[in-house]
């Protein structure tokens, strides 16, 4: 029988206390805005196709009228969120596990808990506005306070690095990163976009500061709507605490036939990468037209809670991290 020292068993106590409180602190926060907790299927019959994740696929053993054997293990519960939506639930949230293969290390885990919510009626702007509240108001309790700054993407690129991403060339974009030696043949702007973001502009962001950054290019829409006023642009935004990425919203995307086709394009982008090609998601697609006009956003519970800690790796804050679950 193995036993385990005192202090061993208080530090795992305080890992679980400070969750459950945070946990405690967000149902609070959606309780007095009336927005209603949800939970949604953990295996689906439809993967996401989106290239830089990758999902875990499992088989189901049993009689074969239960569907498909292949479900992969979701990356978000955003799909049935939206459905959902289109059936008339309204506001509402979901706080519990999601999976995401190959990612792993100081900021990741392969298993980790995601909050999502959806506000009917609201816009990416407004969404941003609410998620700068619930971060304040967790940080607060550990006795935290951090200063807000909120930037368009391209005024972003603008400030840091003096370049515009909508109009500087190829060239202009790697010329920042020459002393990196990446290796650059076959990536596209956005890539070029992606390493300056994340070699030269996020590192920069005070420790102390949430910074919101919207507006994105629109090869950078994922499942945002598009706008083409003053210029074209994707509603989506980020939020940060530090240079640590927390939250990814959006003014969703209601259209069927545009969802599809951007569904198709990560499926041609993972052919030419040679990664497993996931089934799309048919049943977001068969009601998206009823999706009501909204924003979405999902936020890492465990970046959350490392931020609030202090802590510099999620491993730290985990019960059992990947290498011992």
């Amino acid at each position: 029988m193995t036993t385990v020292g005192t202090s061993t068993v208080n530090a795992l106590r305080v890992k679980l206390q400070q969750r459950a409180e945070l946990y405690r602190q967000i149902r609070r926060f959606f309780a007095a805005r009336h927005v209603l907790e949800v939970e949604t299927p953990i295996l689906s019959a439809a993967g996401n196709t989106d290239p830089n994740i990758e999902s875990f696929r499992c088989t189901f053993d049993g009689h074969i009228d239960a569907g498909s054997r292949s479900r992969w293990l979701r990356t978000s519960p955003e799909y049935p969120l939206k459905r959902l939506l289109a059936a008339g639930v309204g506001d509402c949230f979901e706080l519990g596990k999601v999976f995401r293969n190959g990612e792993v290390g100081r900021r990741h885990n392969p298993e980790f808990t995601m909050l999502e919510w959806y506000r009917v009626g609201w816009d990416h702007y407004r969404l941003m506005d609410e998620v700068a509240e619930l971060i304040g108001q967790v940080l607060a309790v550990s006795g935290l306070s951090i200063t807000m700054l909120k930037s368009t993407y391209r005024d972003l690129f603008r400030n840091a690095l003096q370049l515009d991403p909508w109009t500087a060339t190829m060239s202009q974009l790697q010329a920042p990163l020459s002393d990196y030696r990446l290796e650059g043949e076959g990536l596209s702007k956005d890539d070029w976009l992606d390493l300056l973001f994340s070699h030269l502009v996020q590192p920069r962001f005070p420790a102390d500061r949430l910074t919101l950054v919207y507006d994105y290019p629109t090869s950078q829409c994922a499942l945002a709507q598009i706008r083409d006023q003053p210029y074209p642009y994707a509603e989506r935004f980020e939020a940060y605490v530090g240079p640590l990425e927390l939250a990814n919203g959006y003014h969703e995307l209601r259209d069927p036939v545009e969802q599809q086709r951007r569904f198709q394009r990560d499926l041609s982008t993972r052919h030419q990468q040679g990664k497993v090609p996931p089934p799309i998601d048919t049943s977001l697609l068969a009601v998206l037209d009823h999706l009501p006009d909204c924003a979405g956003v999902a936020i890492g519970i465990d970046r959350l809670l490392l931020t609030r800690s202090g802590a510099l790796d999620l491993r730290d804050l985990l019960v059992f991290p990947f290498a011992q679950a």
